[in-house]
């Protein structure tokens, strides 16, 4: 029988703009079904004269401390200089000040440019370079620090609170998309149930995805969407601001990456799946699709919401009237149930799984003494309901 995947049977939005084809892969390879919907662009660093006017004033006026943050950006800053013929001036300049380099990427970067930075923390935090900062001294000192287009809270605000001269160096900057369709869509998805997980991996996908539905009037469906029903899955603190700052309970890996990323979904998505003994059948009720002794069965969305409504209450009788009102688009025809009852028994492979009450409705054929363990994704979970709080994971602040 086939290994069923620990994402198969859900669909997950991914907002990133960077590095998206890599997310995805990782999360097909798993079996989740990918909605990809760019919430912003990224400026090319060469067209960039925000870039070129911050680029020329450290090199005319050296400050005492550079920290690059991100390996990406400090490679396109350096390759931009060299575009704008100011490359051997900016390495000259990164060579005789205190270089700082955030973690190991970033500390390869600077030395595939021919430098060598003056310390690296080995934790990838920014926080650890605010404490090594704070610790020697910062008072009168010019530090520059490399921007990677989002917020670095507190950072910028404690070094200038203990008396330091900051300048940002934006080495790309985050636009909306130009094809704002696709993130239309993920939004119309949320506000349908029709996804389980949306990720972010930066601050201004966040928030650019909150602009846009507020531009449609449509941000207090989506917050209520994303805070009680769909898992909102971050790369890491910062990324989360514009979320929490809203109240929309997240989760994060603890290592700010997207293997990690992808390990904590297929955590999370299968803990929340519904796990049932009906009929002597282990019955897996997850997003868009439901797993029956270890089997995946795809349920057409207006089956599902059949399903789920007799999933609250195991055993009880559900009236064909509160089914109607479940169904999408079913308008007043109590009909239309008994054609969507029948395609779910059939999309599940065993009718006997839902009996039929006369005159009353639907139950599922709830077996307590029945079988909910042997889960075919890893997960030891065998219990579950779709409206679980979202617990958060980790501590850290600054991520890559």
């Amino acid at each position: 029988m086939h290994q069923v995947g620990p994402l198969e049977g859900f669909t997950v939005g991914v907002t990133a703009a960077r590095r998206a084809d890599e997310l995805g892969a990782l999360l097909e390879r798993r079996g989740a079904a990918v909605l990809h919907a760019p919430a912003l662009r990224i400026v090319p660093l060469a067209d960039d004269s925000e870039l070129l006017d911050a680029t020329r004033a450290l090199v005319d006026h050296a400050p005492d401390v550079v920290v690059a943050t991100t390996a990406i950006g400090f490679r396109g800053w350096v390759e931009a200089a060299d575009g704008w013929g100011l490359g051997d001036a900016l390495r000259g300049m990164l060579g005789g000040v205190e270089l700082l380099a955030r973690g190991p990427k970033v500390r390869g970067a600077v030395r595939a440019a021919g430098l060598t930075e003056r310390w690296s923390p080995p934790s990838e935090s920014m926080a650890e370079v605010l404490e090594h900062l704070l610790a020697e001294g910062v008072d009168g000192r010019r530090i520059a620090v490399q921007l990677h287009g989002e917020p670095l809270p507190g950072f910028v605000e404690s070094l200038r609170a203990s008396g330091a001269e900051v300048v940002g160096v934006p080495v790309y900057r985050w636009l909306p998309p130009e094809d704002i369709a696709p993130v239309d869509r993920l939004i119309d998805a949320v506000l349908a149930r029709a996804v389980d997980a949306v990720t972010f991996t930066s601050a201004p996908a966040a928030a650019s995805l909150l602009d846009r539905a507020e531009r449609r009037g449509l941000r207090d469906e989506l917050l209520a969407a994303l805070r009680h029903d769909v898992l909102v899955a971050c790369v890491g603190p910062v990324t989360a601001l514009p979320l929490t700052a809203h109240d929309v309970p997240l989760v994060r890996p603890e290592r700010f990456r997207l293997g990690p990323l992808v390990q904590l979904l297929c955590r999370e998505l299968p803990g929340r799946a519904t796990v049932l003994p009906v009929a002597g059948h282990r019955l897996e009720i997850r997003g868009q699709a439901v797993v029956v002794d270890g089997e995946l069965r795809p349920v057409p969305p207006a089956g599902m919401a059949l399903l789920r409504a007799l999933a609250r209450r195991p055993g009880w009788v559900v009236s064909r009237a509160d089914l109607l009102r479940v169904l999408p688009g079913a308008g007043r025809d109590e009909h239309a149930v008994e054609t969507a009852m029948a395609r779910l028994r059939s999309a599940l492979g065993r009718p006997r799984l839902i009996q039929t009450v006369v005159k009353r409705g639907y139950r599922l054929a709830f077996d307590p003494a029945g079988p909910t363990t042997g889960s075919t994704t890893g997960s030891d979970s065998t219990a579950g309901s779709d409206g679980n709080p979202v617990r958060t994971v980790g501590q850290h602040l600054g991520e890559g």
